[in-house]
This record gives C-alpha cells, structure tokens and sequence, in this order.
C-alpha cells in the first residue's frame, strides 16, 4: 500500500482510484448494444441465441420452475439457512422503517395538496450467477421491493452449464419469488427492459452484475428506471492512535478481496498507526485464500493518507465519498456528525463492513466511486413513485389567479394565461 503525506502524492491518488469506474471500453458499450437491440427485434429467439452462446444452456423454456428452485435450495444445509432466515428478519426490520405514506393537507382557503405514494407495479431483478454467486444480492434487491409493495417481481439468473449455486436459490426460495428466469448478461436487462414473448417488460431493474450487464443497465435507462451503475467495491477507515491496527488491516482485506479493481484506504492522523496497519496487512495477508487478488488490490488502489488533524481526515473523507466508511477514533459518536458523503458508515471497532454485507439490516447496494455525494443505499423509496394532489376551491383560485396569470404571460403562454382568465370571467357570473 502506498503512504500518501503531501498534498499532490493525495491527488494524483484521488485521480487513480477515479479511474477504475470510467467509461466501459468500446468493445463492451459496441457489444452490448448490439445485443439489446437483437433482443427489441427478435425477443425470445435472440435471448435464447445469446444464452447458448455464452451459458452453454439450452432449455425449452426461460422460466425456472418451482420445483426446479426446490431442488437447488434443498441441496444447501440448516447452518446456511438459519443465516438466511436471520439475515431476511433483520434486513426486513430495518427497511420496514423506510416506508413513506401518503400525506396531504389544507390551507386557509381550503385547497386541498399532497402527495400520493404509490409502489412501482413490476421490478426485475438481475442476480449474479457466473463466476461469482451472491445469496445476498437476492435478499437485498427484493426485501425493499417486496416492503414497498411491488406487486410483481422478476428475477433474471444465469445457469451457466445448466448449473447455479444453490445458495442463491435458497434465497430466492425464501423472500418467495417464483418468477425466474434462467438467463443473464446484457440479453437478460434487454428482456426485463423492453419484454419479449415470454418475458413481460419491468418499470425498473436492479442488481449488480458484470460490465456488460452494467454497459446494458446504462443504456436501457429512460426505457425503464434502473438502481445505479455500481463499481468496484472500496472502502476507507478513519483511524485516530487509539485504533487496533489488526481489526483495521482484517477490514482493508475485507474489501481486497473482492477483485482486483477494490480499493481499500486508511485516513489516520497516527504514523505509529499507520506503521502497525501495514505490518498487519502483510502478516494477515498471507492468509487469505484470494492472496492474488487482494495483494493486487492493495497494490494498485491500496493506500495510507496521513492527515495533520481530525479536521483534514473528515475533510478527505468527504472528497472520497467512500461506499463503505468506518470510523475508529476516540471520538466516534461527535466524528460521525463530520461525515457529509459516505454510503454505509460503520462506527467504532465492532462494527465491520461484512456485517453490514449480510446481516446488520440497511441494504447492502452502495454508491460506489463518489457518487456517495449524490446518491443514497438502495432502499424501499426507491420502488415507489410519487404523484401530486392539487384540489382547488374556488376561493383558493382567486387567491393565486392573478399571480399565476402575471407568471404566464411573463413567459409567453397565452393559452396558461387563459386556461386561468376563463375561470375568472366565470368567477365574477356568480
């Protein structure tokens, strides 16, 4: 990992760790398009081509049966799935707090406003089931939906050689989705996105998945409503010379580990910290299974910022806008009040990243890249759309008709000046 003191060593690191989640490559944006538009034209005939080719699975149908799901599930063991019912209660309580209502009042002339909440009608979900499977992905992307009150939901899972792990189907199995389909890559976000004859078109679709279902995900939208275009994983720890330099080096390879693109940072205003940290890391390193990747991790976007005060660490905290953040200092609860940009903040030395990965509860869909300064988790307001009420009386118009009258005209639409002028030449008939 890199030790970061001065000022432009920081920014030339900031522009690194920026650059791991630019633009797709040409041939990933050229080959992705190619297959949705396929997909608009030729529906289930192109899903089916594109699944042969890159699955290696050919089926008579796209739709996975129940009992097909009942096979995989049953194939996992109790320990697992006491883990998965834990998990699905405690990210269920978390997110059931999220639910928005709708709500209206009056003012003094009576006119009646608000806001009408309503759930999305149908969401798909993309889950991961390539090289990597993601049983949490599931519980994550349906439990808010699900809490929002979607009606429908539709997964979409690749079953490369015919194959997926069971772990995710035990999941499936347990938030109760029975609309699956075998298919995935960017032929699976066309089909959610625009339908095909056996696959109904979505409102919005969600779920991680690799770059070409990213590339996919980025140029369906408009056509439907998607979560965001998630990057590599990263996480930073904020760390004063009370911190335990093993727990933090545990937790930088926590996120290491993920792929090679993750970045994992320490902020400390401790260099004995910082000395400690990095003898941990090479120590505890030698231990992971994925050694390879998070070593490479570590090389490329790993690095250790010194900073003068507690002032300037937040202060690179929040230009980072890290997905994941914790904070380890003597002063946590007060430093937390610092933090303007983070997407999941952890806070003191029980409160690991992994936690919040499977089971703390708040979802685990994080904007990645510092697009924490602008987006928020994933979460239950996010499958549900709101439409205004507006009720006027008569007394309410004639209080605002002048106004909205002097606005119109003050832009050039006659025909909004009017639509109020009628009503008032009625008004004055009575």
């Amino acid at each position: 990992m890199k030790i970061i003191e001065n000022g432009s060593d920081y920014r030339e690191f900031i522009g690194i760790i920026r650059g791991r989640s630019e633009d797709f490559g040409i041939d990933i944006i050229e080959d992705a398009k190619i297959i949705i538009e396929d997909v608009k034209r030729n529906g289930d005939t192109a899903v089916e081509l594109y699944t042969n080719r890159f699955d290696k699975f050919q089926r008579d149908t796209f739709k996975v049966s129940q009992q097909m799901i009942e096979d995989f599930a049953d194939k996992t063991g109790r320990p697992f799935l006491e883990a998965l019912n834990k998990s699905i209660e405690r990210i269920r309580q978390f997110h059931q707090r999220q639910l928005e209502r709708s709500w209206k009042f009056q003012d003094d002339n009576g006119v009646e406003l608000g806001q009408l909440v309503r759930p999305l009608q149908r969401v798909g979900v993309y889950v991961p089931g390539g090289k990597a499977a993601y049983p949490s992905s599931v519980l994550m992307n349906v439990i808010p939906a699900q809490i929002a009150g979607v009606k429908e939901i539709a997964i979409c899972v690749p079953f490369p050689d015919g194959q997926i792990d069971p772990c995710v189907m035990a999941a499936i199995r347990a938030v109760g989705v029975t609309e699956v389909y075998a298919i995935g890559g960017a032929q699976a976000i066309a089909a959610m996105a625009y339908g095909t004859q056996t696959i109904k078109k979505v409102d919005k679709i969600v779920g991680p998945g690799n770059a070409y279902v990213a590339a996919a995900k980025k140029m369906v939208f408009g056509a439907v409503d998607i979560d965001m275009i998630a990057g590599p994983s990263e996480i930073v720890i904020a760390a004063d010379e009370t911190a335990d330099e093993t727990f933090i080096a545990a937790d930088l390879l926590s996120q290491a580990e993920h792929d090679e693109n993750a970045s994992s940072i320490l902020i400390t205003t401790s260099k004995e910290l910082a000395a400690k940290v990095q003898i941990e890391l090479n120590s505890q390193l030698n231990k992971l299974t994925r050694k390879e990747i998070a070593q490479k991790s570590l090389e490329n976007y790993g690095a250790v910022i010194i900073a003068a005060d507690t002032a300037e660490m937040f202060d690179r905290v929040n230009e980072i806008a890290p997905e994941h953040l914790e904070i380890m200092t003597k002063a946590q609860d007060k430093d937390v009040e610092l933090v303007r940009n983070a997407g999941a903040v952890f806070i003191g030395k029980w409160s690991a990243v992994p936690l919040g990965d499977y089971a703390a509860g708040p979802n685990h869909v994080l904007p990645t890249n510092g697009t924490a300064s602008f987006f928020s988790p994933l979460g239950v307001y996010d499958f549900i759309k709101r439409t205004s009420l507006i009720n006027f009386t008569a007394a309410g118009f004639k209080d605002i008709a002048d106004t909205v009258e002097a606005m119109a005209d003050s832009e050039g639409f006659q025909g909004h000046s009017e639509a109020v002028r009628v009503r008032k030449r009625a008004l004055a008939k009575i």
